[in-house]
């Protein structure tokens, strides 16, 4: 099986150069992607230590009353786990991103199954911003936004307050001027 030429292509008199995209790359090499803050892996890790907490506690009770077998696995599943969960969070954190187009918005996330979400500014409806205790205590905020097919939202998590509040006045006033011509 060959491999698809990589070498970039010059087309007659335009001496513009572009290089061939394969059609399973979800992220757009022509767009300027903006980062989330990298506290956002703070949250998830407490949330998952929450969560792990929780679990490891019932099992090593279980294990220690009833001393069988499964519990002791079952604690060790539950370690591992979280020390696989703990290298996804993080990988997880770097792969979000957004950019801002002309007529919309993309967001992207995703391992293992990449999502690019592209959301028209004349479909969104409202956009939210939202901070739960502990992004409050981190100093982030995530951005959500709903268009008529819920589908299609898509948010945008780890923001500092003043971006998310300047993402969502930008995002709304570009809404209202593209739903006009509707």
């Amino acid at each position: 099986m060959n491999a698809p030429d990589r070498s970039p292509t010059v087309s007659g008199d335009d001496q513009t150069e572009a290089a061939p995209v394969s059609p399973l790359e979800p992220w757009p090499a022509t767009v300027r992607w903006q980062s989330i803050s990298h506290d956002q892996i703070w949250v998830e890790l407490i949330r998952l230590s929450m969560t792990l907490a929780v679990l490891l506690f019932g099992t090593a009770v279980g294990w220690a009353w009833t001393g069988h077998w499964l519990f002791g696995t079952a604690l060790g599943l539950v370690v591992l786990t979280g020390v696989l969960r703990v290298i996804a969070i993080v990988r997880a954190v770097r792969a979000w991103g957004y950019a801002e187009r002309e007529n919309d918005l993309l967001v992207r996330h995703g391992l293992l199954v990449r999502r690019l979400s592209i959301v028209p500014y004349a479909r969104m409806q409202f956009v939210d911003v939202s901070a739960g205790p502990l992004e409050r205590a981190f100093d982030l905020a995530t951005v959500q936004l709903h268009t008529a097919a819920a589908a299609t939202d898509a948010r945008v998590p780890g923001l500092r307050p003043a971006e998310a509040s300047r993402l969502r006045d930008r995002l709304t006033a570009l809404g209202e001027d593209r739903a006009e011509g509707l």
